[in-house]
């Protein structure tokens, strides 16, 4: 049991709401920030009481903002904890938001968790984070509820908007127009997927380098350019045959 969930087990102030296996995610991607100057701001003050677990958990030095839409939330102020009052799918809310807290070391998006929320907070804040800092986006499992705007594989959850972080990470590998490298590819080590969570740590980033070292002990066989380029044509070609099959409901041919 980590220091987070003894909180949790132990807790008589104010109501924490999380899944269970939250707290090891937690632990996993903030430990390394504890007992330190840090600002961590958290989306969804709800009771305030995982507020209250923070300011435990990350020590006195550690200056905690909230966001949250219910104005009674502002009365759960305290030392080193302050609150503030707006939506977060208020794009100039956030902006002014970046302007009154300093940059964030740990952004934890526990809001609404509907896919508009969720986004427009990432593409307002994700700038606003530290280098070597954690974005991290709680209870996705909202991408998979109707009500929520969500839906396996509709366009539009946050789930499927996600997946493209993905493609940020390798796009220095790229050699499409369609995929180019951005703030994301230059600012990112790592992504982390979780039941209902995602995390992405931030890191600036070169494009990687390739090492060797010790002997060759022999010579790699590789084809030809010739043969390479005659079967991405073909293959090319299959494919666009295989396209004009299935809009006749027709049966796709296999290359071999």
């Amino acid at each position: 049991m980590n220091d987070l969930e003894k909180y949790f087990e132990e807790n008589n102030k104010r109501l924490i709401h999380k899944l269970s296996h939250y707290f090891d995610v937690y632990d996993k991607h903030f430990s390394r920030f504890r007992n330190k100057e840090l600002t961590i701001l958290e989306i969804g003050v709800s009771q305030g009481g995982s507020l209250q677990m923070w300011k435990s958990y990350f020590g006195d030095k550690a200056k905690i903002y909230g966001i949250d839409i219910n104005p009674k939330c502002k009365e759960l102020e305290e030392e080193n904890i302050k609150i503030f009052i707006g939506s977060q799918s208020d794009r100039k809310f956030l902006r002014e938001i970046k302007k009154s807290i300093p940059p964030i070391d740990i952004l934890i998006d526990d809001g609404g968790h509907t896919m508009i929320q969720q986004r427009v907070t990432y593409e307002e804040l994700f700038d606003h984070i530290n280098n070597d800092g954690v974005y991290l986006c709680e209870d996705l499992h909202t991408s998979y509820y109707l009500s929520y705007g969500g839906g396996h594989k509709r366009r539009g959850s946050f789930i499927e908007y996600s997946k493209n972080f993905i493609d940020y990470l390798n796009a220095y590998y790229s050699e499409q127009r369609s995929l180019k490298v951005n703030y994301f590819t230059k600012n990112v080590s790592s992504i982390h997927y979780y039941d209902s969570i995602v995390v992405v740590e931030k890191q600036n980033r070169e494009k990687p380098t390739q090492v060797k070292s010790g002997e060759t002990s022999f010579e790699n066989i590789t084809p030809k350019k010739g043969r390479i380029n005659r079967g991405i044509k073909k293959s090319f070609a299959v494919r666009r045959f295989n396209k004009i099959l299935r809009l006749f409901r027709l049966k796709s041919i296999i290359i071999k």
